[in-house]
């Protein structure tokens, strides 16, 4: 899976949101406090306010605020919001290709990527990373020397 810059981006801006104690954060302070350029937060920033994930306001009292509680803000609903989703497979989702011949069963491994990227990025919300108290499971897969591996 590649996270994209604007993946990163948005949930790095989200926390930086569900952090502050006030709720109401300017974009050129969330910029300066994850080293993000500001142009490139501000177009993030547009699409998680065009998805409901943040409210704005402006003037010289205005900011950005999540649009909701951060624990019912998930990785993948940021996914889902500023790159589509999770899983596609040449641009379609898994369950819309086929295959033929020895590869037939193909279809099932990219069916299962997907249910293990779902198991772990619906899991983990924008509060459980901003707390830096992820799940359980999601501890246990890091504690395995072998996931720190480059292979």
């Amino acid at each position: 899976m590649h996270i994209t810059a604007r993946v990163d981006c948005a949930v790095r801006a989200l926390t930086e949101l569900a952090a502050s104690p006030s709720g109401l954060v300017k974009a050129d302070a969330v910029a300066a406090a994850q080293s993000i350029p500001y142009k490139f937060l501000e177009s993030v920033l547009a699409d998680l306010r065009r998805a409901d994930l943040v409210t704005s306001r402006r003037g010289p009292d205005g900011g950005y605020r999540l649009a909701r509680p951060a624990a019912a803000i998930t990785i993948a609903d940021v996914i889902r919001v500023v790159e589509g989703p999770l899983a596609s497979v040449r641009g379609e989702r898994p369950e819309d290709v086929s295959y033929d011949g020895p590869a037939e069963s193909l279809q099932r491994v990219w069916i299962a990527v997907r249910v293990n990227l779902r198991a772990v990025l619906e899991s983990v919300t924008i509060a459980d990373v901003a707390a830096g108290a992820l799940p359980g499971f999601v501890d246990e897969l890091n504690a395995d020397p072998e996931a720190w591996h480059r292979r």
